[in-house]
Order: C-alpha cells, then structure tokens, then sequence
C-alpha cells in the first residue's frame, strides 16, 4: 500500500505488486503481512458473541493474511471481492455450485481444463443440470444455443492444451442481454495480461498454484466476482466450507511480489522459443495465440496485454512413440502436470474429451511450460529431443 500523503495515481504494475495488499503501517510497520493461523476465535463478551459484531468470528471466515492476499486481488482485478480456496479447480467449482441448481442448462466450451470437463460431467449432471459444450470460436453465435433455463456461460481463453482464443466480448454481450452469468478460466494470462471483468465477465478464475505461486509447491485457487455475483458467491462459499490455510495464502502474496518480472520471462523466452521451433523441419505448428501464424492472433492482440509461457507444438508425424522418445530424452525439461513454476515443463496432452471442438493434427500434440531456465539452453534441449524422435 502506497504510504498516506503520497500519489497513487495509475501505477505500473510492478509498482502495484510491490505494494498491494498489505499495509505495513496497521502493523508495527512490518513489511510482511502476519502469518495468523486460527481456527478459535474469541469474544470480548457475549453480547459480542451473539452479535457478530467484529472483524473476525472463526478461522474459515478469514485471518489479517488471508485478507492481505484478498485485497491485493482486488486491486489486481478491479473485483468486487475474492475469495480464496485450496486448489485451481475448487475455484471452478465453488462458483459453478454457487449459480447452478436442478433444471438449469449450462454452457461450457469445448476446449476447456479436463477436470472442469470431469466436474460437469459427473456431480453437475448428477445433480440434475444440463450441460452442453460449443466451440470456442462461437462468438456471438452463442445466442443459438441459449435457452430459458441457461444460467451460466463458462469460458476460458486460451483453450486449455490448443489455445484458442475466444471472443469474450462478443459472448458477453449475449450472456448480459439475457442475464446469464459468466465464468472465465483466467489463468493462463492472470489478470497482469488480461482483466476479465473489464470486458464484462461476472467472476474470473485463477489458480493461484500457477503463476501467483510461481514455485511449484502451492496449491491454491481464486475467485474473483463483480458486484453483481458478490453476495450470493460469498454465501456459497461459506456454506461450503471451503477455505485457505493462512500458511499458504502468505506464499501466494509473497509470491505476487515478482510475478510481473517472472511472467516478463516466461514470454519472452516463450515467445523466442516458440519462433524457433516454427524454424524446425519436425514441427507442424506451433499453437502460440502471440505468435503471428496463429489464426487467433488478431483477437488475442485485440483483448490481452501479453502472453504467458505456456503453449503446445505439433508434431509433423508419428504417435504416442514418437512423443514418449522427446519426452523421455529432455534433460532440462521435467515431465509433470501444472505450469507457471520456475522450472520447464513438457507433457503429451490428450485431446479425446472433446466433443464439438475435436479436430485432427498431423502428429502428437506436446505442451511446453516454459520456466525462468535460460532460453538458449532449452533450446538446445529441445533441438535434441526433436532429432531423437523424429531423425531427418
């Protein structure tokens, strides 16, 4: 927090990083918010007690460092509030439970993180909602697919694993005329690249083990609502349960400290790197919204702030063996699910959920998480992996 007395104005985003959050001065002057770990609570008198009537009542309604990180999001996001839960995926279903209920038809798009696909499929269809994907090119044309009973439209741009861009804009503009509240996955741009709310979006998503973190050894999620979603979000989320240990969301603020200057790394290299493989003779595409080729580019260059380190590239040929034989002959790059740590990553992503998105690739889809490694070296790395599977 900027010290009383002196100018906020419209800081870089650095400069909010370094000081959102926490105000040193409501605490001894301590840089560093306090790590409260509570679950007991106590009153000063029954009264009191019976009345609610003070800051903090119970360990699941939040602690000084929960709040820290809470308010540190808002400033971020512009939000009306957030809330913080233990994983990325709680984060997307706490919202989901939140505005959906027996009869209601939600729409979901096609290209989206296999465990919201597993989560619809299973508990929202088992507790009586309709779910149907579409196509993350739809656009406006989403207006077709509405119906009386559709409640909430779930986006997430870049698709997850081929990385999509959707017009969200367009979608929002459907969603609002008709009052369906809108999701969006955003955590491959964080809200540094892309303030979801700002184009209109009703609750945006983070998992906060990705890039908030950035050391791979949180897991963590978030939710950020307007104003409009705030209350009933808040009563849901209470009504579950599902809260945050303060332990954790010190690690996240700790880690939004260096999270602009980490993502400025992790697209550049990305983006250097990405332009390479374009180059090699075993590579079909490169499924990079930033880059040029990418039929998306013009839309990802209209609505994002800049891009992330995390993109697929495409074999020319071969199968699973092919892909396992670069996989396997990495040396700096970890095989591991997630993304956003310090450290690279590749895995052979499976595209056989999807339904009305599937399309065909000339080989192996490969997702790469570009870390903070420099970038020549994981070139080099991956300039051995591409002759080991596919020799020329």
């Amino acid at each position: 927090m900027v010290k009383s007395g002196k100018p906020a104005g419209d800081l870089g985003i650095n400069t909010m990083l370094a000081h959102c959050g926490n105000d040193p001065y409501e605490f001894h002057g301590f840089v560093n918010p306090p790590v409260v770990r509570a679950s007991t609570v106590l009153f000063k008198d029954a009264e009191t007690m019976a009345s609610q009537n003070q800051k903090y009542t119970y360990g699941t309604h939040g602690t000084p460092t929960t709040d820290a990180l809470c308010q540190a999001i808002d400033q971020l996001e512009g939000s009306a509030g957030t809330l913080l839960v233990p994983s990325g995926l709680a984060a997307v279903t706490v919202p989901l439970l939140a505005f959906l209920g027996t009869g209601d038809h939600v729409l979901l798009v096609d290209t989206i993180y296999n465990p919201t696909r597993r989560f619809a499929d299973s508990m929202l269809k088992r507790l009586g909602i309709d779910v149907e994907y579409y196509p993350p090119h739809i656009g406006g044309d989403i207006a077709n697919l509405i119906r009386p009973n559709t409640r909430v439209i779930f986006t997430e741009s870049p698709g997850s694993n081929t990385f999509e861009i959707q017009d969200i804009p367009a979608i929002v503009a459907v969603a609002r005329e008709r009052d369906i509240i809108t999701m969006m996955d955003n955590t491959w741009a964080t809200p540094l690249y892309l303030k979801a709310l700002d184009f209109g979006i009703d609750i945006t998503i983070h998992a906060g083990t990705k890039y908030p973190s950035g050391h791979s050894d949180v897991l963590f999620g978030m939710i950020s609502s307007n104003e409009k979603c705030w209350k009933r979000l808040e009563e849901s989320y209470t009504a579950l349960g599902m809260c945050v240990n303060s332990d954790d969301a010190y690690q996240i603020l700790r880690g939004l400290r260096s999270m602009g200057l980490r993502l400025n790394h992790h697209q550049q290299s990305a983006l250097t790197i990405a332009r390479w493989l374009e180059q090699q003779p075993q590579v079909a595409r490169v499924l990079h919204p930033a880059l040029e080729s990418h039929p998306d580019h013009a839309l990802w260059k209209r609505d994002f702030k800049g891009a992330s380190g995390v993109f697929s590239i495409v074999l020319a040929s071969g199968g699973t063996a092919e892909a396992h034989k670069l996989l396997d002959s990495l040396q700096l790059f970890g095989l591991g699910y997630s993304w956003g740590g310090y450290e690279s990553l590749a895995v052979h992503v499976y595209l056989g959920d999807r339904t009305v998105a599937a399309q065909s690739f000339e080989g192996p889809v490969i997702r790469l998480q570009i870390g903070l490694e420099d970038t020549q070296d994981l070139i080099n790395d991956l300039q051995q992996g591409l002759t080991t599977a596919l020799p020329q």
